[in-house]
């Protein structure tokens, strides 16, 4: 088993592109450490939520943010909370999708399917699970009808935006901070739209940012070990 261990790391490093090895080592080495994190903490959460330890820290922080409404405002996080809509996402990644499978990078194109429809998937069964009802501390000016633990633009906006952030620093070297600022401000900036229109607590927000990045970890371990087993450099 030792031996057989050895062999497959020998012949994983053989296979990685040298302009991946930087990035794909940095996930290696970091991705377990930060997904068992993650789900630490979103457990650690789940339980200060649920025994409403976290009730008036969340409302104060609402209520914080609903002082500085403006008509202005309220018309752009609308436009940013549409960034993270499940049907906005869907047709995102059939979109990325479809160039994927243009350009033959089959193995990409369906770990994105698996990224979209699992994170997705995840989120909803999460949700019932909690069953957490939204904050009503003003008038929505958008609707919002399901739980609202975690929050499922805060997770799946994360890891599609993030699966796809991903790919193009892994094509891309050199726009790699340019591209993860990037994405890390959209993804940013769904969470917090979604505490400003209020369908959302501030522990949501939190908690679908730790359950996302957890799948979106375990999505790109899965991609480079396909690549690896079929030995292809998709």
């Amino acid at each position: 088993m030792f031996n057989y261990t050895n062999k497959l790391i020998k012949g994983w490093k053989q296979q990685v592109s040298s302009r991946l090895s930087p990035l794909l080592s940095l996930i290696w080495v970091g991705g377990f450490a930060i997904a068992a994190f993650c789900v630490w903490g979103f457990f650690q959460i789940a339980e200060r939520v649920f025994s409403e330890q976290t009730t008036e820290l969340d409302t104060a922080i609402l209520q914080s943010i609903y002082e500085r409404h403006t008509p202005l405002l309220n018309q752009i996080m609308t436009g940013i909370t549409f960034l993270g809509n499940g049907s906005t996402l869907i047709y995102l990644s059939c979109f990325v999708g479809i160039i994927l499978l243009v350009t033959r990078k089959y193995a990409s194109a369906f770990t994105l399917v698996i990224v979209t429809s699992g994170g997705i998937g995840l989120n909803l069964w999460l949700k019932n699970i909690f069953a957490r009802v939204r904050p009503a501390l003003w008038e929505r000016i958008v609707d919002a009808t399901n739980y609202s633990f975690p929050s499922g633009h805060a997770m799946v906006s994360l890891v599609v935006y993030g699966f796809i952030g991903y790919l193009l620093i892994a094509n891309f070297r050199s726009w790699s901070s340019i591209i993860l600022f990037f994405i890390t401000l959209v993804i940013l900036a769904i969470g917090f739209s979604r505490l400003y229109l209020g369908v959302h607590w501030p522990t949501d927000i939190i908690a679908g940012y730790a359950a996302g990045l957890v799948w979106l970890i375990s999505c790109i371990l899965s991609l480079e070990i396909l690549k690896f087993l079929f030995r292809r450099d998709n």
